[in-house]
């Protein structure tokens, strides 16, 4: 599930696009975990229906590896934890696409490539284990030897198919981390001809003078006719006043 630069984040499609199930079935990162899913249950499965057996002359079953039962109970403890986090990383594989914030995006293939890493190693301590201690193993009678034989190689497989999923994931973290960049902003650069960018020239500044406006004072030796009259408050009627109304 690998987009362009810029069209994706951490090795998945941005968010809006949809999910793709033969797509993501068909992926490479998708095949391996679940081969890494069914070794797993090999491992675990064969040790628990198999893995232990009871000698002739006592009825307590002993681990086929040596009769070392921390080595069974350890390749039992792996591959079930390794079972069920294939799984869980199976949906969250599904899940990231529809994450449409880049840091949860970091945080979910972070810790695919920490657990995966750490899984290749405990793989890999587990195969040691089991395969030191069937070597040991002299007498093999009554030892389903098919199903130590299946233990010992599923162990050897999944430390290759867990080795692959950390560097899957190593991957997508460093796309991720080189993908998801926030722009900066660079000067534009200088043209050697002109003083200043023609973008930023600088425009003239003209100051303008500031005249003060006088006043004069209101002259007191104005003729009375230009003057407000003074308010009278009861003003006479204007023309004849020897003007009597009618009486009828």
């Amino acid at each position: 599930m690998e987009d362009a630069v810029g069209v994706s984040a951490y090795g998945a499609s941005l968010a809006g696009r949809g999910f793709d199930f033969y797509k993501f079935i068909r992926q490479p990162q998708t095949v391996v975990r679940l081969l890494s899913w069914l070794f797993a249950l090999v491992v675990f499965a064969c040790i628990t229906t198999e893995g232990y057996i009871n000698s002739p002359t006592s009825a307590e079953a002993k681990c086929i590896f040596n009769q070392s039962d921390s080595a069974c109970h350890y390749a039992v403890a792996i591959g079930v934890i390794a079972f069920l986090a294939c799984m869980a990383l199976l949906v969250l594989d599904v899940y990231v696409p529809f994450m449409s914030n880049a840091q949860e995006r970091k945080y979910a293939v972070l810790a695919d490539l920490i657990f995966s890493g750490l899984w290749t190693f405990l793989w890999f301590v587990c195969f040691c284990l089991l395969a030191n201690q069937w070597s040991r193993t002299h007498d093999v009678r009554g030892i389903p030897e098919d199903a130590a034989r299946a233990t010992v190689a599923f162990s050897f497989f999944s430390i290759a198919t867990w080795g692959i999923l950390s560097y899957y994931a190593l991957g997508r973290f460093r796309r991720g981390v080189n993908d998801v960049t926030i722009p900066t902003y660079t000067e534009p650069p200088a043209d050697p001809h002109t003083a200043y960018p023609p973008t930023y020239a600088p425009t003239s500044y003209n100051p303008t003078t500031y005249t003060p406006t006088t006043y004069t004072a209101y002259p007191s030796n104005m003729p009375d006719s230009q003057q407000q009259p003074h308010f009278i408050s009861n003003p006479q009627p204007q023309g004849d006043f020897s003007y009597q109304p009618p009486s009828y």
